[in-house]
């Protein structure tokens, strides 16, 4: 299923769900991040997606982080929360989608590095090489966040 994403942009669709969602901001003891190449839509974005009915948000980003990437984590704080109306993800199958979005900070405990369905590569970046990479400007707004590690968690 194809995935586009829209920002301020007058031409997007009306959204037509919400969907609570977590991500997760891994760092190795390198200081590099974990990210995922989207099979959707071929962009760089932190691994992550929609809560199930019988989970916290927390267990959502660990779940899923282990689902997208192989790996296993702890969730050790919160980098923010993203719900900007702005952003609206359309999906081929009809779904229109407002952004709502709570990113973790977590660390890693373990498993091995693989790709699902999901994704189409996954491996861990450095600061450094973040502007090389195709990735949504609503996500590098998470990892700048992510790398700048406020004393406080953003909020918007």
């Amino acid at each position: 299923m194809g995935r586009t994403e829209y920002y301020d942009d007058p031409e997007a669709p009306v959204p037509n769900s919400v969907v609570v969602a977590a991500s997760a901001a891994v760092f190795d003891d390198r200081g590099r991040i974990l990210l995922q190449r989207r099979a959707d839509s071929g962009l760089w974005a932190l691994p992550g997606g929609g809560m199930e009915m019988t989970e916290s948000l927390p267990d959502a980003a660990v779940r899923e982080v282990k689902e997208e990437t192989g790996y296993d984590v702890e969730v050790t704080g919160l980098v923010g929360t993203y719900t900007d109306p702005r952003h609206v993800i359309a999906y081929d199958d009809g779904e229109v989608r407002r952004q709502f979005n709570v990113c973790f900070r977590a660390r890693l405990l373990g498993g091995d590095l693989a790709v699902s369905d999901e994704s189409t590569a996954v491996r861990w970046v450095g600061a450094e090489e973040l502007d090389e990479l195709p990735v949504h400007h609503t996500q590098r707004l998470r990892l700048r966040h992510a790398f700048g590690r406020e004393e406080a968690p953003y909020l918007g």
